[in-house]
């Protein structure tokens, strides 16, 4: 049984990037790189939020969860998994758990905040020549009339091939990529990434963390059971381990894997 190890971390994987996206002149700043519009300030709602629809319907978890001046809601993510399909489907999940967790009981409609969803793939995606897909709502019969529900759809990828994205945001999405950092915000990134990796304390949170994903593989292959290994692979879901190394660990499918992340709302 291998796990990473927390010297080989990078801005890839999600302990990190949380850890660098709450620093909030970096999550602005990117937010403005994203978006190409200014943003006066932002708030953190909070990072790896978890929303529970109901005592048996399924949550969701959210990387990193802010808001602007304006009400706008921000989740964003950083995804190292290459099933689209499955992605695609679950930013339809998160839209409406932002929403039913945004609106108080005897609101109106109107009051929704604006959302966007933004998923930061190290992969190509769709044709695999962009660097960035946009997404919102369009009459098919109306050529352009926008339907204005306030949902927004974001995925951006490392791997593009397209001079389709500012420069600024090419310099993110190079160091994402494992490029070194060329401009003052990204820099700013990469600095956070080494605090992060020199820091005793997040250390020992990440052998922590690390310690749990090892007791849970423990008491999965202990108990040599199917729940056993259910409850072993939900919680290595929740540590963000990857579906196929949790394959590889339980001696189950990746799509055994995939089925039961998705019966619990953590694929």
């Amino acid at each position: 049984m291998q796990f990473k190890e927390f010297d080989d971390l990078s801005i890839q994987d999600n302990f990190i990037f949380e850890k660098v996206m709450r620093e909030k002149s970096i999550c602005k700043g990117l937010l403005e790189r994203l978006l190409e519009v200014p943003i006066r300030d932002i708030a953190y709602i909070e990072t790896e939020k978890t929303m529970d629809s109901s005592l048996d319907g399924k949550g969701i978890r959210l990387d990193v969860y802010v808001s602007d001046d304006k009400g706008t809601v921000y989740n964003i993510e950083m995804q190292t998994y290459k099933n689209m399909s499955e992605m695609i489907k679950r930013t339809r999940f998160y839209h409406a758990g932002i929403d039913h967790y945004c609106m108080e009981k005897g609101d109106d409609y109107v009051t929704l905040n604006d959302c966007y969803v933004i998923f930061i793939c190290t992969f190509p995606i769709f044709s695999g020549k962009r660097h960035k897909y946009t997404y919102i709502k369009t009459c098919r019969e109306e050529q352009g009339e926008e339907l204005g529900d306030g949902t927004t759809t974001i995925f951006l990828s490392t791997k593009g091939q397209m001079n389709d994205v500012s420069e600024l945001l090419q310099n993110f999405l190079d160091y994402v990529d494992g490029k070194p950092p060329t401009d003052s915000l990204v820099q700013q990134m990469d600095e956070v990434v080494k605090v992060v990796k020199q820091s005793k304390e997040w250390r020992g949170e990440y052998m922590k963390l690390e310690m749990d994903r090892k007791k849970y593989w423990r008491e999965g292959m202990v108990l040599g059971e199917t729940k056993g290994k259910i409850d072993a692979i939900i919680g290595m879901l929740h540590e963000k381990l990857s579906v196929e190394m949790i394959a590889r660990i339980t001696n189950m499918s990746v799509e055994q894997v995939i089925k039961i992340g998705k019966e619990h709302a953590l694929l």
